[in-house]
């Protein structure tokens, strides 16, 4: 609303309003001033305060009486301070009694930004001003973020010390760390910020950390490779044309993301969207942490130079689009990788077009793999079961299997099981495997809205009366009608039910399944077998020796004596697997020491020679979840 504004206030301190009036009203008469000139003309004296008390001690006879007895006076309000506030932008430069050529260039704004409350003050008395002298905005874009609260959700106040210690946090966390926690959160959409210890520390475990962990990862296998930089490490090379043309389909993929990223975080940033640009970049994290680097360590073991080389472009672009983010890490990271002056003298990054070139359908696949490993490792986890313990099945039911065939065996890696099967998400499929979607409506949630029908809608539901319409939102079929309903007014559970078709699996109770957020289903196969049991712990026990390694403060390339203490009903299982012991932990020899079966596997480690090259030895597939940053870095 454009409410009246009384723009004049009853106080001394403030801008004089420049009017005065006759003091006698026989002989009314009223003159506003615009300017020194006009005032001296008028006063005939030099003014050089425009203050009160001096600027009240400018009168002179009232033009209008012809008697020359009453007086023009200054009235004595002074403008409210708004309307200084509101001037700001032509008045900081004396237009227009000055600089009219840069103001014109200038005005209005680009941009501005304050606290919520100034959508009734500053940006409002902005507008009203600049409508009434110019006609047009008084300024472009703008941002109102909300107030930053205190841990006890009151307003943060030195007074009340009601916040982290500021140097503790930089100190612990970094500077970085508390910027990305406020540039990231709602306090820049308007909302209001309570500011804790854990929120910073998210900072730093979802985003700082998972840079600088691939940072570290990258340069601990470059600095060791002998072979790809004559013996002085690895060389960067720029990824011609050519070479991505003949790039593996994860680099294509992790190529692509990177260059949706710079694309994203520019429009978002241009638009002043700094949250969204901020997620859209912990979003690409989680993919080049948890899937590329992840998939790929193998390649950088054996030294495969387009692994590095892609990497290398990702991370040296990845610097550039986080850098006004996060401008101290990426400072760090970007020149260790260039040898560069600062990742701040860089232009934006503007990745040519091959890195995108024909990679809708790869990524689309991709995605949808991705989708598929997060949601049957959701499953292990619902269900206590360790991602090193091997599975026997995972079955996948999409739209379009063929899509997902060449990537088989990368879903057979990430989730450890020992077949993937792929089947077309049909009605019959899931009935085949028992899959059914469970409604439950929740009447607290749905009863303002839907009244006294809400009962009706929940019988319904139950007896199974519901289905999702082209949009994919839940409808419930009702006597009355059909019935949609809101998000938070349900919640839809999959479970696994009798099996309606011939040739379907026994155990079903041994079955866990889940709806895919790209459409059909997943069903893990949850049943153990000796062998499955034994390779299990088989893996728990080279993750033991991984981490023996890294305590011992071993080089990724040191070859090791080991000792294992086992219990007596294990030994038969490290024997079965001790190849691939030996291979996986770059054991020279293993020593096995029995013990009582009730006593916890024990794992000792000693550096031995070093007697094979660094790209000949072999790969620990299965301690490559975890990235530990050099603890000086």
């Amino acid at each position: 609303n454009a409410r009246d504004w009384s723009i004049t206030r009853n106080r001394f301190w403030g801008s004089p309003v420049p009017v005065w009036k006759s003091d006698n009203p026989e002989y009314p008469r009223v003159d506003a001033y615009g300017s020194l000139a006009e005032l001296e003309r008028d006063f005939g004296v030099k003014v050089t305060d425009l203050h009160r008390p001096y600027i009240d001690e400018l009168t002179r006879p009232n033009p209008d009486d012809p008697t020359w007895k009453s007086t023009m006076r200054r009235v004595e309000d002074v403008m409210d301070v708004w309307v200084d506030s509101g001037s700001m932008p032509y008045a900081q430069v004396h237009y227009p009694f000055e600089n009219q050529e840069w103001f014109d260039n200038h005005y209005p704004g680009d941009f501005i930004v304050e606290y919520i409350g100034q959508t009734r003050g500053w940006f409002y008395v902005l507008h009203v001003l600049a409508t009434g002298i110019f006609d047009k905005p008084a300024f472009r874009s703008a941002i109102s973020h909300g107030i930053v609260l205190g841990s006890d959700g009151r307003k943060m106040s030195k007074s009340l010390r009601n916040y982290p210690d500021v140097s503790e946090v930089f100190e612990r966390d970094g500077a970085d760390a508390m910027r990305w926690y406020l540039m990231s959160s709602s306090i820049l959409k308007g909302g209001n910020l309570i500011v804790t210890e854990e929120g910073i520390r998210d900072s730093v475990r979802q985003v700082l950390l998972p840079l600088w962990s691939v940072y570290y990862f990258f340069t601990l296998y470059a600095n060791n490779c002998a072979r790809l930089g004559g013996g002085n490490g690895y060389q960067a090379q720029p990824l011609d044309e050519t070479t991505i043309k003949g790039l593996g389909p994860l680099d294509r993929y992790i190529l692509a993301k990177t260059a949706d990223l710079a694309g994203q975080v520019k429009t978002q940033l241009d638009g002043y969207d700094i949250p969204g640009a901020c997620e859209s970049v912990r979003v690409f994290l989680d993919v080049l942490t948890n899937w590329y680097v992840r998939t790929q360590r193998e390649r950088f073991w054996a030294e495969d130079k387009t692994a590095f080389d892609t990497l290398f472009a990702v991370l040296e672009t990845l610097c550039r689009v986080m850098a006004p983010l996060a401008p101290l890490v990426t400072e760090e990271v970007w020149r260790g990788l260039t040898g560069g002056r600062s990742v701040h003298l860089q232009d934006w990054p503007v990745p040519p077009p091959s890195w995108q070139a024909d990679t809708d359908a790869l990524v689309k696949a991709m995605d949808q793999v991705r989708a598929v490993v997060s949601t049957a490792l959701s499953l292990r986890k619902a269900n206590q079961i360790r991602v090193r313990q091997p599975l026997a099945e995972l079955v996948v039911a999409c739209a379009e299997p063929s899509e997902l065939e060449a990537y088989r065996e990368l879903l057979a890696t990430e989730l450890n099981v020992k077949k993937v099967t792929l089947v077309p998400a049909t009605d019959v499929s899931q009935q085949q495997y028992g899959v059914q979607e469970r409604l439950a409506v929740n009447a607290r949630a749905a009863g303002p809205r839907l009244g006294k029908s809400v009962q009706t809608v929940i019988k319904a539901a139950k007896a199974g009366q519901w289905h999702h319409d082209a949009a994919g939102n839940v409808v419930v079929s009702t006597s009355g009608g059909e019935v949609p309903l809101e998000p938070s007014e349900y919640t839809l559970e999959t479970v696994i039910g009798k099996p309606e078709s011939k040739g379907a699996p026994e155990k079903v109770a041994e079955l866990a399944a889940a709806i895919l957020p790209t459409g059909g289903f997943t069903v893990l196969d949850l049943a153990m077998t000796a062998e499955l049991v034994q390779e299990g712990f088989v893996r728990d026990v080279i993750r033991d020796v991984q981490e023996a390694r890294k305590q011992a403060g071993l080089e990724v390339s040191d070859r090791i004596d080991l000792t294992l203490y086992v219990p007596d009903n294990q030994i038969e299982a490290i024997d079965t697997h001790h190849k691939a012991i030996k291979a996986e932990t770059l054991a020279k020899s293993i020593s096995i020491v029995p013990q009582a079966d009730d006593k916890p596997i024990a794992v000792q480690v000693a550096k031995a020679a070093k007697d094979e090259p660094f790209g000949n030895l072999p790969f620990d597939t299965d301690g490559a979840r975890d990235y530990h940053p050099n603890p000086q870095g």
